[in-house]
């Protein structure tokens, strides 16, 4: 079952958001979902929100968005932002292009 995840990350901005990307994508752009480095990703939407940056993925499955975690975790922890949890609930209806 797909998942909706979404990440509230207060006081950071474009640059934390950035530098994530830039490591996930070994400095390479994010400009297709194939450019993240672990299956299962159907959409992925990013922006700022009033004090702070709010990232919106839909997932294939939780157990996708775990191997991803797995990946991501470690970037954000060297990066000083690991204690976030990202909100995570299931998807009743997904609509793509």
């Amino acid at each position: 079952m797909a998942i909706i995840v979404t990440f509230e990350i207060p006081g950071v901005g474009q640059e934390l958001y950035d530098a994530c990307i830039s490591r996930l994508t070994d400095g390479g752009e994010f400009t297709s979902l194939a450019d993240i480095p672990a299956p299962g990703l159907i959409s992925h939407a990013a922006g700022p929100v009033d004090g702070g940056w709010r990232v919106i993925d839909v997932w294939e499955s939780e157990e996708a968005f775990e191997n991803f975690g797995k990946i991501l975790q470690p970037i954000l922890a060297d990066l000083g932002h690991a204690d976030g949890e990202p909100q995570i609930i299931p998807a009743h209806n997904v609509v793509t292009r």
